[in-house]
């Protein structure tokens, strides 16, 4: 039987990032990951793979990065897990005991029940599979109409690449608006309105009646009657936690299938660990269990886990999950950060709202200047921002991270007006204008007209 002190099952950005900062935290310990997958894809690259990089070898993730750091990495599928004498047992028969094990075994793509016909040949889903993502891309020369089902950030993010192949792309939304889910209304048009002038269509309130086809996909019914021709379908429906060996060993998961796990990323059972898409998460706000899948909150659970492997820091913890999301439609990028105004007011908060709409570089005349909107959402009776929205050019992915961490650290708008900034005319808005201060000064002085009435 094989050793190891810490032993990493899952090979993406969680488990990644787990082995790597657990290896620079204890450094005798010996650290072993063990994925089954033979190369690992940068999980967030994935849409570009198609339109973009047109090329999966782009997209991988190297092994250098664990053999650098000294993680020792084993290709195999571990099926069981040994709670009660710490030993893994992989798909070959081999075993591994462990002092302490991660289980980082992330999502898979779900296929709801009331979808019919989603066993018909060129129906596919988005994979973090190297060798079935390879088949789809083989495939993709010969499909004219493409129908997407499924307006998240995947289904927008693949529907705009597959656009650049010169396809026929018609996204189905059961929702009123794409990315409904995260952004309010003023940006979720905005989405629809660049998507629409690139090309694709839209089918927003329609739900998917049934997938027909004798065999492989012909058409696809919508419950209002509608068909839409189809020589492929993609199901972007969301991730559902891969938990299937936690489950198997005992190791509690809760209603929703994730594994169960404290702030420190530890499980109900001794010396297991559970980061990333399979364990659980809770809303920074409410506590509520959430459903966010990101690579940015599973490096952070990793990053958490690594440091406690051994010895628990009072500080190094999980205080729930912001939800910090980020997307881009050719120049034009989307943010958004802890609570958008539609889900404060459905949650019950008293909040108030301040908007401003200016430049991301100085003067305007620049020749890639881009237009830059922050809104913000602040709690009326104590100033503390919640969340907010980012619209812009590519610096907009930044600007929701700084918006991200204010949130997290529970920062008010005077917090935020008396802050230092920097700035320079070809990298940032200008210090006259710049957005996060001015909608901080817009939603102050609503709160001082409402005082003051």
């Amino acid at each position: 039987m094989e050793k190891t002190n810490v032993l990493v099952v899952g090979g993406s950005a969680a488990g990644i990032v787990t082995a790597v900062v657990g290896k620079s935290n204890y450094p005798d310990k010996e650290f072993l990951l063990v994925r089954k997958e033979k190369e690992v894809l940068v999980p967030c690259g994935i849409p570009y793979i198609f339109g973009t990089l047109k090329n999966i070898d782009k997209n991988n993730i190297p092994d250098a990065v664990l053999g650098n750091a000294g993680v020792n990495l084993k290709i195999g599928e571990v099926v069981t897990v040994d709670t009660e004498n710490n030993v893994c047992a992989l798909a070959d028969g081999t075993e591994i005991g462990y002092e302490k094990l991660v289980l980082a075994t992330g999502s898979t793509p779900s296929i709801p029940g009331w979808l019919k016909g989603a066993e018909h040949e060129n129906v596919f889903t988005i994979k973090k599979d190297k060798e079935y993502l390879a088949n789809l891309l083989s495939k993709l020369e010969a499909f004219k109409k493409i129908v997407i089902i499924g307006g998240g950030f995947i289904g927008v993010e693949v529907a705009d690449e597959l656009n650049k192949l010169g396809k026929d792309i018609t996204i189905v939304e059961i929702l009123p608006h794409l990315l409904g889910l995260v952004f309010d209304e003023q940006m979720t048009v905005r989405v629809e309105e660049l998507l629409g002038s690139r090309g694709v269509t839209i089918k927003n309130n329609n739900g998917v009646r049934e997938i027909c086809g004798e065999g492989t996909v012909s058409h696809v019914l919508l419950n209002s009657g509608e068909e839409l021709e189809a020589d492929a379908v993609i199901c972007a429906l969301g991730y559902q936690p891969n938990s299937t060996v936690a489950e198997k060993s005992g190791i509690d998961i809760n209603s929703m299938g994730y594994i169960i796990v404290d702030e420190y990323m530890r499980t109900h059972t001794p010396n297991v660990f559970a980061v990333g898409d399979c364990a659980e998460k809770r809303d920074f706000f409410s506590r509520r269990l959430s459903k966010v899948m990101l690579a940015s909150t599973a490096t952070s659970e990793a990053r958490i886990a690594g440091m406690n492997l051994y010895n628990l820091s009072a500080v190094k913890t999980s205080g729930g999950t912001i939800s910090i999301f980020s997307t881009a439609i050719g120049d034009d990028a989307f943010g958004a950060a802890g609570l958008i105004e539609s889900t404060a007011r459905k949650e019950g908060f008293n909040i108030v709202t301040g908007t401003f709409e200016g430049v991301d570089r100085h003067p305007g005349s620049l020749a890639d200047t881009h237009k830059q909107m922050v809104k913000l959402i602040v709690a009326r009776e104590s100033g503390i921002i919640l969340g907010g929205e980012v619209y812009g050019g590519s610096s907009a992915g930044e600007l929701i991270n700084l918006l991200g961490y204010m949130v997290q650290n529970k920062m008010s708008i005077n917090n935020v007006l008396t802050s230092q900034i920097g700035t320079h005319p070809l990298l940032t808005a200008p210090p006259t204008a710049y957005p996060l201060i001015k909608a901080a000064e817009n939603v102050l002085k609503i709160i001082k007209a409402n005082n003051n009435a």
